[in-house]
């Protein structure tokens, strides 16, 4: 750890003295990073439409976008924020 802040800017402050964290969000979370692509298996379709279906529920103004190909399904959802793609992966375990 201390290697890391030795190579680190002096403008930059990511330490927290009251919780013991050492890092900085910027550094977890893009927030470009809205667009979430899976692949399934086209016989994994009601998996997809769940999917759709948890994410439309859990967030507002979530665009999915469901495209098929000879063998495989790409679901792609669009989150308004980064952190709500976040935790829909972590609530979704993906």
């Amino acid at each position: 750890m201390k290697n890391i802040q030795q190579r680190q800017s002096d403008l930059v402050n990511d330490t927290c003295n009251d919780c013991g964290s050492y890092a900085d969000i910027g550094a977890v979370i893009d927030e470009h990073d809205t667009v979430l692509i899976l692949q399934y298996s086209l016989e994994q379709q009601q998996t997809v439409d769940e999917l759709v279906t948890k994410a439309q529920s859990r967030f507002d103004d979530v665009r999915a976008d469901i495209t098929q190909d000879d063998a495989m399904l790409t679901l792609k959802l669009q989150f308004q924020f980064s952190a709500e793609k976040m935790i829909f992966q972590l609530e979704n375990h993906i």
